[in-house]
């Protein structure tokens, strides 16, 4: 079979992400479409507005232990552990095949430390510097536990967003996509937080926090017992954390969590998001991504919009 390419049309679909150039509004959800090698055969990965990449961190991670998935209803947990194998073959091998095929992409970041985050993207930077491993923009992934601070997601915290930020931000001129959990109690805190350190553009939601349990063997499904939250269960909270940072903030937003469909797409887009990442109905569907770019196009054709930017922040209320 030949890889799905969306279908033509008039609309304008090119958006700017903080300075990321996207010929449509529709990227992946990090964890969820690797580097896009495993989904080639079924999506033309170049016709994408940029692939994100699983989160990578400065050595290679085995994750957390198994079983870690569950299924839920409209969703799935995952307790998966960042499980990657390290940045060098991210540069070595990854980011060269996108490359090849003319895909963008945008590098998610992880670290256990503000350290390894810079350490993360100057390996990153060396790679582009050589021509071979070109980024887009790196997502800088918050959710991630600090050792330096007893082991205190850094996404929960808004002094270390703005720590973390402003080092990655003195690191690297490309654009920083600051990726926040939703797992706090005021967002747009969070938000205003990496705002301030010198983000470009804010990307949310990461996963909810939860956990399933097997009622008859008295056991949760998760080694772990908690894990994330995704698919179309969090789109009415995710769709709420747009909402509030795009009147909380001027950045621009990349809004994920539940995108099914086009019409789920335009609906975060209407609550602010300048572009939207498919995650979980990849596993689903692997050419979910063509089809929400699909599904907008046919919004905008029914509804007479000629550029897909004049649907950002269009919410009436």
């Amino acid at each position: 079979m030949s890889a799905l390419a969306p279908k033509k049309t008039k609309v304008k679909l090119a958006v700017d992400l903080g300075g990321l150039p996207m010929h449509n509004p529709v990227t992946t959800a990090s964890g969820t479409f690797a580097a896009g090698k495993e989904y080639a055969d079924f999506v033309d990965v170049a016709a994408l507005g940029a692939v994100t990449t699983k989160g990578v961190s400065l050595n290679g991670w085995e994750g957390n232990a198994s079983p870690r998935i569950a299924e839920t209803p409209s969703g799935m947990l995952n307790s998966i552990g960042l499980q990657n194998p390290g940045v060098q073959h991210l540069v070595d091998r990854e980011l060269p095949w996108l490359a090849a095929q003319g895909a963008q992409a945008i590098v998610n970041v992880s670290g256990h430390s503000f350290e390894e985050y810079v350490a993360v993207i100057e390996a990153l930077e060396a790679g582009a510097a050589a021509g071979t491993a070109p980024v887009g923009a790196y997502e800088i992934n918050v959710s991630c536990p600090n050792v330096d601070a007893g082991g205190m997601t850094m996404g929960c915290h808004g002094p270390s967003v703005e720590k973390v930020v402003s080092a990655c931000r003195a690191a690297t001129e490309r654009p920083l996509i600051v990726k926040l959990t939703p797992n706090v109690t005021d967002i747009t805190e969070i938000a205003r937080a990496a705002e301030s350190a010198g983000a470009d553009a804010i990307s949310l939601i990461n996963t909810l926090l939860g956990m399933a349990i097997d009622a008859r063997r008295r056991r949760p499904l998760l080694a772990r017992v908690v894990g994330g939250l995704s698919g179309p269960a969090v789109k009415p909270v995710a769709l709420r954390c747009v909402w509030e940072c795009h009147n909380a903030v001027k950045l621009p937003l990349l809004g994920m969590g539940g995108i099914v469909t086009g019409t789920d797409a335009v609906e975060f887009m209407l609550a602010g998001a300048t572009a939207v990442a498919v995650g979980t109905a990849n596993f689903m569907d692997p050419c979910a991504t063509v089809h929400v770019i699909d599904g907008i196009i046919d919004y905008c054709e029914e509804q007479r919009v000629s550029d897909v930017n004049d649907l950002i922040g269009a919410l009436k209320c």
